[in-house]
């Protein structure tokens, strides 16, 4: 395969590894400092980032003032709140737990499609959507779906978390009609410096100010490096560029793998156990992804 035909998938899988590692980064953060400071920081490089992509490509153009709100509203949805939800649920959720809520994204998104956009579910999709909800709820509960009910098992966490897919479920959706009218890395770039302004708002009115950033270790540091520099910067930049070249549909393969290399890496930096439950449930919940992406 030639490089410049290989360049895409590599970016994709850059893509997939870097997201995957976020979870885990994020634990490891919250060692040492609160959801707000992680957020801030991890958005501020970010930010600088994709500003700095966006004017060596010579994309930069302001939105057009009626556009502002949209991307506002983008911001706050995409990264202000949806990181609020993340980053509060990684105190109690496991990082194997999440990326693999997070991993059924698809099957929301569908959904919501079907409610609000009157697009048609099929009986395939039907089967993938409770499949996916039931390899979830394997994983959540351990196997022992009565110790949901009794609160033995799962986590308020765990909550916040499945909220945050749904969330951002419907952030992909009201995104789309502006990635068809900006370059992506730019669209981005607004929509991201905007929510970390509402960041901004969070830490500054009723948070911590920056006063726990002297609470960083170098591995809390090592952590929040990951999470800015390269989860809200270079990932973003390789995953838009990689969805130029590579249709959607055989981009999303590569989204399965992001639970499998969380699952791995939690197990070798934090200790969090991969048990054959939650291989299980992870099999179920791709397959029922797989269902809901397939076409007719």
């Amino acid at each position: 395969m030639p490089k410049t035909k290989a360049l895409p998938y590599l970016e994709a899988l850059f893509t997939v590894i870097v997201w995957g590692a976020t979870f885990i980064a994020t634990k490891i953060a919250l060692r040492d400092v609160s959801p707000a400071t992680i957020v801030w920081l991890r958005f501020a490089m970010g930010t600088l980032i994709l500003g700095a992509t966006v004017a060596l490509r010579k994309q930069f153009a302001l939105p057009e003032k009626s556009e502002w709100l949209y991307f506002a509203m983008l911001g706050f949805l995409g990264v202000t709140f949806h990181q609020i939800l993340q980053a509060t649920g990684l105190q109690t959720a496991k990082a194997t737990t999440t990326a693999w809520i997070v991993a059924t994204t698809p099957v929301f998104i569908a959904i919501l499609g079907w409610l609000a956009l009157k697009e048609r579910l099929n009986g395939l999709q039907i089967i993938g959507i409770i499949l996916a909800a039931f390899g979830v709820l394997l994983i959540v509960g351990k196997g022992n779906f009565s110790a949901l009910f009794t609160g033995e098992e799962g986590t308020f966490g765990d909550l916040l978390i499945l909220i945050s897919s749904v969330n951002w479920a419907v952030y992909t959706i009201l995104s789309r009609r502006e990635l068809a009218r900006h370059p992506a890395a730019r669209m981005m770039f607004f929509v991201m410096l905007l929510g970390w302004l509402f960041v901004n708002i969070w830490i500054f009115g009723f948070g911590p100010g920056l006063s726990e950033v002297a609470n960083l270790t170098s591995s809390g540091w090592s952590a929040v490096i990951v999470l800015g520099v390269f989860g809200s910067g270079l990932a973003y930049i390789a995953f838009y560029d990689a969805l130029q070249e590579i249709p959607a549909s055989q981009l999303g393969v590569f989204f399965n793998v992001e639970p499998l290399v969380t699952t791995l890496l939690a197990s070798f930096m934090i200790n969090e156990a991969i048990t054959p439950i939650t291989l299980i449930g992870g099999a179920i919940i791709i397959l029922g992804i797989w269902l809901v992406n397939k076409k007719g």
